[in-house]
């Protein structure tokens, strides 16, 4: 299995992943042709994606959901309160529940419950070959649920959202400050660092820092929080422009 982030950040979220036999989104916040353009440029045929699971209905993961899959007639894939808030019209659509895998082809996907401020969002965590990615691009805070199920995974790819003091000292409002702060908001680069020391063991493989706030965060910020795990295994950040280059799990 391998996958690649087509970008990531507040102005659109969409993780390729691929296994021998199947090809799937996580999130679509492109729209369709800026979706297409950044599969291709990873080589990847956008009518070969079977399927697009979606985290929550936030715009920058769900923008391009409808369109994308009413072109290439896939199946979407998310919770009852994410699927209510999608224009679905003419789309083929499945409902799942946190907690109750879904297979689909050759891999596995389990279903995360997450505090963030959506209506019933969900994260995932993709299995193939007894091989594991744990995606977790928006939450607010850490659960013990949430830290249990990634505990097994071979690679991450985690939203390092923001830096605290550059939050607090930035130009947004202080509703929104709050907002990204609370907990059902978005993890600081403290939060996911811990969260990465807890869920951390001696197998992990990769780890992807993603959704990097552009107003309220900086590469070399993250670089200098998450150098520690440079040790033991690899560490990129997903740019909004580029996403990542392929990542192989196992």
């Amino acid at each position: 299995m391998k996958y690649a982030s087509l970008g990531s950040g507040s102005r659109g979220n969409c993780t390729v992943v691929v296994s021998p036999q199947t090809t799937i989104l996580v999130d679509c916040g492109f729209g369709c042709r800026e979706t297409e353009i950044r599969l291709n440029e990873k080589g990847v045929d956008p009518a070969r994606v079977e399927a697009i699971f979606v985290t929550h209905e936030h715009g920058d993961h769900r923008r391009g959901v409808g369109p994308f899959a009413r072109k290439y007639g896939v199946c979407v894939y998310g919770t009852k309160g994410t699927l209510s808030r999608l224009d679905l019209k003419h789309c083929r659509s499945f409902e799942i529940q946190c907690g109750h895998p879904v297979n689909i082809g050759d891999m596995v996907l389990f279903p995360v419950a997450v505090p963030h401020d959506a209506r019933e969002p969900s994260q995932f965590v993709i299995e193939h070959a007894n091989r594991r990615l744990g995606i977790l691009s928006d939450i607010g805070s850490l659960t013990p649920p949430v830290v249990e199920h990634y505990r097994h995974c071979d690679s991450l790819f985690v939203e390092a959202n923001h830096d605290l003091d550059m939050l607090w000292n930035g130009p947004y409002q202080y509703s929104l400050k709050v907002r990204i702060a609370g907990d059902e908001g978005h993890l600081s680069n403290d939060q996911t660092a811990e969260f990465v020391s807890l869920v951390h063991h001696s197998n992990m493989q990769s780890l992807v820092l993603g959704h990097l706030s552009q107003e309220n965060n900086h590469p070399e910020i993250v670089n200098e929080c998450f150098h520690k795990f440079r040790q033991s295994m690899d560490v990129r950040i997903a740019s909004q422009s580029k996403g990542t280059d392929w990542i192989h799990v196992g």
